[in-house]
């Protein structure tokens, strides 16, 4: 007989009064604090002004949000949302869509980009991808704390059986097979970076992440649950459903800048050295 995993995680880590911490916001907060000291690193290592990170993340943060709410609204429950708008809002009952979310970081990287680096999007890209692909992976073990987002029936020996989403009868723990390729392809883009100064390509990291992210939603989709009742129609009718479909123009993005990034030659950027200007200033003789 088969030994299955019997999956009932609370989701709520703590709770203080009124005040509930959950493994999902907790997943959230510490990829985002991981990912803000990687980028500093990546930042230092070529010399890059340091207050530009605090902007960033500034931006990253609010994209990631609306974007990811939004996509959900627009892309999957749009029928209800339409008639009741005040329910977007309320984000903490659930429904962020990662397609939206990666949209909304693309319009703020460039946004950020002529704003405040003046240097080409792809600078920035190829820094900010790394640390989403952990954040990605964190966030889909906060969802296997949730006992959402798995999937369809499975005789496989690590099925999962979902007590606190009423399953009785093993599902694919589909959150898992996300986060493991998502934390491998964290690796690969970290080795890219350090290992063969791959940033010096621009474009290759960012469309190495595109492929490493949409290529493995693309297909875990196939043992995945619908998410909503309206997909139904369209897998009937194309074979493929909402996640797919918004998987496969990121994957041939991937696909172009990593051909287009190989076709270039490399590049060097260069940045105003502000630590041997604070240094100037520490020293500079008193004047009576």
């Amino acid at each position: 007989m088969l030994d299955f995993v019997t999956w009932n995680a609370d989701p709520i880590l703590f709770s203080l009064g009124p005040i509930s911490v959950r493994w999902y916001g907790l997943a959230f907060a510490i990829g985002f604090i991981i990912g803000y000291n990687i980028v500093a690193k990546m930042f230092k290592h070529e010399g890059a002004p340091e207050k530009w990170l605090g902007i960033l993340l500034a931006y990253v943060v609010v994209a990631t949000i609306v974007g990811a709410r939004l996509g959900h609204v627009f892309f999957y429950e749009w029928d209800f949302y339409s008639q009741h708008p005040a329910e977007i809002l309320k984000i903490y009952n659930g429904g962020l869509a990662s397609h939206g979310g990666t949209i909304a970081i693309i319009i703020a990287v460039f946004l950020f980009s002529r704003i405040v680096t003046k240097k080409p999007a792809s600078w920035t890209f190829d820094k900010l991808v790394i640390p989403i692909a952990l954040v990605g992976g964190l966030i889909r073990l906060g969802n296997l704390m949730n006992s959402e987002i798995y999937g369809g029936p499975t005789d496989l020996p690590w099925g999962f059986i979902f007590l606190r989403a009423g399953e009785t009868m093993p599902k694919h723990p589909t959150q898992i097979y996300e986060a493991l390729c998502y934390f491998i392809l964290f690796g690969i883009l970290m080795w890219m970076y350090w290992k063969k100064n791959a940033e010096e390509r621009p474009y290759l990291i960012m469309g190495v992440f595109l492929i490493g992210i949409f290529l493995p939603r693309f297909v875990i989709e196939y043992v995945k649950n619908v998410q909503v009742e309206s997909e139904y129609q369209m897998i009937a009718q194309y074979g493929i459903n909402m996640g797919q479909l918004l998987s496969i123009p990121f994957i041939l993005l991937g696909v172009g800048l990593v051909i287009w990034a190989m076709s270039r030659p490399r590049q060097h950027w260069t940045f105003p050295n502000k630590f041997a200007e604070e240094l100037e200033t520490r020293h500079k003789p008193y004047k009576r």
